[in-house]
């Protein structure tokens, strides 16, 4: 990944200035596909970076898109709790900050990116932004959810999906309650989407963040979070294809 560069995006939404970070290999010149990286409730930092530049390294542009604003970085679960749920309970504003974010992934000037080859991945509350923008009928290829919650507060938007839906789930995240997994099934199919969940037997919440150390609830499994990015990368590279 030493090629892998990662530079700031500064824009602004509704008069307030935010900060997404982009991954690519400054190598290539062709245009590439773009995704758009929703990170924990961490925000934008060092773990989201090293995740994004992973992902760039397989020949994608990647934008960690930044939901809480320039001045707001997280230092500590509180922190990051305190930013997160005023998102999580105003989804049209969450949907607004993703879509400000996908915006600055196709004009950016760093990179150029094939934007007919557009998807969105996202880990943890990130995993909910994924999906909650997929649900606003974005021009995406697919949306990918990593040990993300499930719900949403209007099913029927599912039918605005325009491609392919994939949720990587620890089978014992208890931080997912486990009555959304029947409902998002039904929503999914109630939409006639292409979806897939897959349930990691054991894997509990943050399964691909090597910093999670809270056992039976939050922790790192390096296994399952390498099959889990597998799956990723095998339906990003079905969709994309030609």
């Amino acid at each position: 990944m030493s090629q892998i560069t990662v530079r700031s995006v500064v824009y602004q939404v509704d008069g307030k200035s935010y900060e997404s970070r982009l991954a690519f290999d400054a190598s290539h010149s062709g245009a590439r596909p773009g995704l758009l990286m929703a990170p924990n409730w961490m925000g934008v930092g060092a773990g989201a970076e090293e995740i994004a530049k992973s992902v760039a390294s397989k020949g994608y542009v990647v934008l960690i898109a930044d939901l809480y604003g320039q001045a707001v970085r997280p230092q500590n679960n509180d922190e990051a709790g305190a930013a997160m749920m005023p998102l999580k309970n105003d989804r049209p504003l969450l949907r607004k900050r993703m879509q400000a974010a996908f915006e600055q992934l196709q004009s950016q000037g760093e990179a150029a990116v094939d934007t007919s080859k557009l998807a969105t991945f996202g880990f943890c509350f990130g995993g909910c932004c994924a999906l909650e923008f997929a649900r606003t009928g974005a021009p995406l290829k697919a949306a990918v959810s990593f040990h993300g919650t499930l719900d949403t507060p209007n099913v029927n938007d599912a039918k605005n999906i325009k491609g392919s839906v994939l949720v990587l789930h620890g089978a014992a995240d208890p931080l997912v309650p486990r009555e959304q997994l029947p409902a998002f099934e039904a929503e999914m199919n109630a939409a006639g989407l292409d979806w897939q969940l897959l349930s990691y037997g054991g894997a509990v919440h943050s399964f691909t963040d090597p910093h999670a150390n809270v056992p039976g609830m939050m922790m790192y499994d390096a296994k399952v979070a390498g099959r889990a990015f597998t799956s990723m990368h095998n339906l990003l590279d079905e969709v994309f294809k030609g």
